[in-house]
């Protein structure tokens, strides 16, 4: 569920975007991803097509709550966010609309879309097991469901469960094995705590090569970029660890996506979804991939030298929808077995 946000919150996000003359020529995006991590892709865009892109980048819920409280007037066409959870809440609100787009539908798996066609996932990334190399074999790990067992107390880093990838984690959780073991994995995953949850996914995979654990969860382009990154320390923290995909025998690894959707009153839909076809075109894939270090999408599409040198495994193809159906289940969950 949305935390109430308060308005001194929204004051952070620009106050109009540029360019607000609503023509033919362009698309006006909120999106929660960092400038220089969409900008390139947006200006090769525009040179393709002569569509200007104005881009208000700001916080995920903030946008969201913005969004809401602007209501038909907002100026926004289209709404980039992470986790299929946010785009289902955002549906919720009554803050979308549905497309028809056969180069959508064609490139994007069924699970990692509306049903409906309301918001669709651009890129995948696993949220898997990372291990201290040295400290934790390979051979000790197998499932989510065995982080509950005692051989890891005081062993596992994780984020708190304010956080929507634990949400999301879990509700995907509660879609295969029932609320009653997912309960009963929450309770046992926080008697295993190394530390009382705090920061984000790379704070987690740092606790760990500095000793204070021999786990962490975290997403994999956090570790991605922290590989490839020009920060010293995280980099060198991220090489203390490796990846271990977890339920490869049964339903496989947990994935999200990032993901966008057609606000309900863009001024320039067709122009938003022209964007969208463009960011699931083969070189649009490939961008993200290497520049952001997140799983592709589209079929037959490479994965880039990183990604690939993770090795290959097998993702969870549970419809991304479910994330959010249980999220507000999975609150509760984590509330009731003292998840901060």
């Amino acid at each position: 569920m949305i935390k109430n946000i308060s308005l001194a919150l929204l004051t952070l996000l620009p106050l109009s975007l540029p360019s607000l003359a609503l023509a033919d020529g362009e698309v006006n995006v909120y999106s929660a991803r960092k400038e220089q991590l969409i900008k390139p892709l947006f200006d090769k865009f525009t040179a393709q097509t002569g569509i200007a892109v104005n881009l208000v980048t700001g916080k995920d819920d903030a946008l969201l709550e913005r969004l809401r409280l602007e209501g038909d007037n907002t100026p926004a066409d289209l709404l980039m966010t992470a986790d299929a959870g946010r785009l289902y809440r955002a549906v919720e609100m009554g803050l979308t609309q549905p497309v028809e787009s056969e180069v959508l539908t064609k490139a994007i798996p069924a699970n990692l879309r509306d049903a409906n066609n309301q918001w669709f996932g651009l890129t995948s990334r696993a949220r898997p097991i990372f291990y201290v190399k040295g400290k934790v074999k390979p051979e000790e790990l197998s499932t989510y469901e065995d982080l509950t067992d005692p051989k890891w107390k005081s062993r596992i880093c994780i984020r708190s469960s304010d956080n929507i990838y634990n949400q999301s984690m879990l509700g995907s959780m509660m879609a295969v094995n029932g609320t009653e073991k997912a309960q009963a994995w929450a309770n046992g995953l926080v008697k295993n705590f190394a530390r009382p949850p705090e920061g984000g996914d790379r704070d987690q995979i740092k606790a760990a090569a500095a000793g204070q654990c021999d786990i962490a969860i975290s997403n994999t382009y956090y570790y991605g970029q922290m590989l490839a990154g020009e920060n010293a320390e995280d980099k060198a923290a991220a090489e203390k660890v490796a990846i271990f995909w977890p339920n490869q025998a049964d339903r496989g690894t947990h994935i999200n996506i990032s993901g966008a959707t057609v606000t309900k009153t863009a001024k320039n839909k067709d122009n938003a979804v022209k964007l969208m076809e463009f960011l699931v075109n083969d070189e649009s894939q490939q961008w993200y991939a290497e520049a952001n270090h997140e799983y592709p999408v589209k079929a037959g599409v490479t994965a880039g030298d990183m990604l690939q040198g993770w090795g290959e495994f097998k993702a969870d193809s549970l419809n991304l929808s479910e994330l959010g159906k249980h999220n507000a289940e999975a609150v509760k969950i984590m509330d009731k077995a003292g998840w901060k």
